[in-house]
């Protein structure tokens, strides 16, 4: 009889992993209720959904722990501080993830997890992984905060070679258990720090993803913090610390020697022999951050034994999702970059520092950030500056206390006309050889559904620009 047929479960949130992972454990003979406090006409669809396959839903209220809960699943954004968690720890019922729910349903011979959590760049790096562990010829597949819901995958018939696994901070809270084969953190730097609490709760949170690792903990050398959290960890004996450098590496790193992507962590020798894995135009875009992304995921494919050949192809194969430092088009001898997914500094900083002549179009929710850092850092790169959506006096303010030589134009319109309006300021303050770099170092919320629509909007304003311009 299965574990889990005396179980009464409460899932929390009717998203795409709530609905995977309640329907995983009905499967498997789980009493299952799923709570969520929305009522629309989509969250009363997907209700019947489940109630047809013999789950409970209750809309509306997603406070109250139903009466008999043994355990309580959670979606990945619900915050700890969720009156239903509350509820739970004063009756004693464990709350877990999805992502521990997939760990702890996985069979005996499961696939190895390859994990990489991060501020910036999870998604790219995870799906950068998955290409190198195809061209190897093992059947993956990118999953976790990315992709197919992981519970689906971990109970696929056909069984997988490894799994490379994007793990957000809120995914690895709630996933107590998880012990990955080798894993990676790839920055930090402030974010969600509404849901954590402070910074040191977010940093423990990514730290997670190093216990229990088997054979390698990968670190950012440029970021201490990373490094910090390995020694932290609590690995198997015999586990590496393996750190990835955009300069020459030093035993048991990878780096840059040269235009050369090396590994000086996976060869018989590490004090005197490096190999050759892939050359910087091998990674596209080769933005200093893509090449680091680019190491991270030829680290953790080097712990799990994929020949060099394989990370060269793997990474040419490889494209990024739109949104992404992605080449819209060049107009009048300038080109325009839509990085609406830089929604934070830390991301916006990286974007910034791949340009030598920038126009920068920014702006949005602030979330809190400031931007003093990433305006000092960043200043003598800046043709000029657009400034769109809510918190934009923020960033200008920082503008004027740091570079008050460049021009600023402030955009004081949130109106589906106001990107157009953007790309055609810019435009006006370009010179031939700039780029044009929409990285807003905010979310998109304020004028957008989503960073997509955002970098969408960019797009066709270009387009649109271009036109004109013909």
């Amino acid at each position: 009889m299965s574990e889990w047929q005396s179980k009464n479960v409460t899932v929390a949130g009717l998203g795409v992993s709530g609905i995977s992972a309640a329907r995983a454990l009905a499967g498997l003979g789980a009493s299952v209720t799923v709570v969520d406090g929305g009522s629309s006409e989509a969250h009363r669809e997907r209700a019947a959904s489940l109630e047809g396959d013999g789950i409970s839903v209750r809309l509306g209220d997603a406070e109250t722990l139903p009466d008999g809960t043994d355990l309580v699943v959670t979606s990945p954004g619900w915050k700890p501080s969720s009156p239903l968690f509350a509820a739970a720890a004063a009756a004693g019922v464990d709350v877990v993830g999805d992502v521990e729910i997939a760990w702890r349903l996985r069979g005996p011979d499961a696939a190895p997890w390859l994990a990489i959590t991060g501020t910036n760049g999870k998604t790219t790096t995870t799906r950068m992984l998955a290409s190198i562990l195809e061209a190897a010829g093992l059947r993956t597949a990118a999953v976790g905060n990315i992709g197919t819901p992981i519970v689906d995958v971990v109970l696929s018939e056909e069984p997988y070679d490894v799994l490379a696994v994007e793990l957000s901070s809120y995914q690895l809270h709630w996933a107590p258990s998880l012990r990955a084969h080798s894993a990676a953190v790839l920055n930090l730097a402030p974010d969600h720090l509404d849901w954590h609490g402070s910074m040191e709760a977010y940093a423990a949170d990514k730290g997670r993803v190093y216990e229990g690792n088997r054979i390698a903990c990968v670190y950012n050398v440029a970021d201490k913090v990373t490094e910090d959290l390995v020694r932290e960890a609590d690995v198997e004996e015999g586990c590496r610390a393996v750190g990835f450098t955009l300069n020459a590496p030093a035993p048991s790193q990878l780096g840059v020697v040269d235009g050369i992507l090396v590994d000086r962590a996976f060869v018989p020798d590490r004090q005197k022999q490096a190999q050759e894995l892939a050359e910087i135009s091998d990674v596209q875009p080769p933005a200093p951050h893509n090449i680091a992304n680019a190491l991270a995921a030829a680290a953790l494919a080097r712990a799990f034994g994929v020949q060099a050949t394989a990370v060269r192809d793997g990474l040419r194969a490889f494209r990024p999702d739109a949104h992404r430092i992605e080449h819209v088009a060049d107009v009048a001898e300038v080109a325009y970059v839509d990085d609406s997914k830089a929604t934070n500094t830390h991301a916006a900083e990286a974007s910034l520092a791949s340009y030598e002549s920038i126009v920068w179009i920014a702006g949005g929710l602030a979330k809190g950030a400031t931007f003093d850092e990433l305006v000092t850092k960043s200043a003598k790169r800046l043709r000029g500056a657009v400034l769109i959506g809510a918190d934009r006096e923020l960033i200008r303010e920082a503008l004027a206390r740091h570079a008050p030589e460049v021009p600023v134009v402030d955009l004081d319109r949130t109106d589906t006309g106001a990107m157009s309006e953007a790309v055609r300021r810019a435009a006006e303050l370009a010179r031939p050889g700039d780029t044009v770099l929409m990285a807003p170092a905010c979310a998109s919320m304020d004028m957008f559904t989503n960073y997509n629509k955002r970098g969408e909007a960019f797009a066709d304003a270009v387009r649109e620009l271009g036109s004109t311009s013909a």
